[in-house]
């Protein structure tokens, strides 16, 4: 597990206070990132937030599991992609857009943004409808 639970801004001595930006918000961001790119046909969750899902919460922190140590943020991304694609091109640009958000969002750089490809989507084929002999 992470050895901190918020994240503390750096951001000069202005005397208004400080800020703080939990985990959750990162898994957030890098979540609604990866899901922008071109490619990537859906994040891993878990049975939970596929329950979730189906009661209509949109849960975009799926797939995405955030660690702040001493060094930095380390995020592991949990996805799928579509057939036909070039995989190491596709993941390569999650883990720009990833980084470009981060940056643009928290002004923090990730130390690491890992890709890990869970399965392959294929397109949806029309089935036909499968007919039963009902007489004996």
């Amino acid at each position: 597990m992470s050895e901190f639970s918020v994240l503390e801004m750096e951001q000069g001595n202005n005397g208004l206070g400080k800020v703080e930006i939990a985990p959750e918000v990162i898994e957030v961001i890098a979540g609604i990132a990866a899901s922008e790119v071109e490619g990537v046909a859906s994040m891993r969750g878990n049975f939970a937030t596929g329950v979730v899902e189906r009661l209509g919460k949109k849960n975009h922190g799926k797939g995405v599991k955030v660690e702040l140590t001493e060094s930095g943020i380390k995020v592991d991304v949990y996805c799928m992609m579509k057939f036909g694609i070039s995989i190491p091109s596709v993941a390569s640009k999650v883990q720009d857009n990833i980084r470009q958000a981060l940056l643009n969002m928290t002004a923090l750089d990730a130390e690491e943004v890992n890709i890990h490809v869970v399965g392959i989507q294929f397109e949806n084929q029309k089935n036909e409808p499968e007919i039963i002999d009902t007489e004996v």
